[in-house]
């Protein structure tokens, strides 16, 4: 991932916690998304870990993979309750 910012960098480590926080609510393995949202389970990982920037597509999918809308990967819980 080259050109990206710092910024940037945390963002998607961010985003890739929370699909993990979310498949891992959910009862799920990386293989078991990976599966589910047709895609090998080291893309998963990858995307999990912030090692890559996911296409809007991609993230669609691990969203209907997840059963979620795609508003819950930029919301955090803790947000929510306060």
């Amino acid at each position: 991932m080259r050109n990206l910012s710092k910024q940037d960098k945390l963002f998607l480590k961010e985003l890739g916690q929370r699909i993990s926080e979310i498949r891992e609510e959910k009862g799920m393995t990386q293989v078991e998304l990976g599966f589910q949202a047709d895609m090998e389970k080291s893309n998963v990982n990858r995307i999990e870990k912030g090692g890559t920037n996911p296409t809007i597509l991609t993230l669609r999918r691990i969203c209907t993979a997840l059963k979620i809308d795609i508003a819950e990967l930029f919301t955090d819980e803790k947000e929510e309750s306060t």
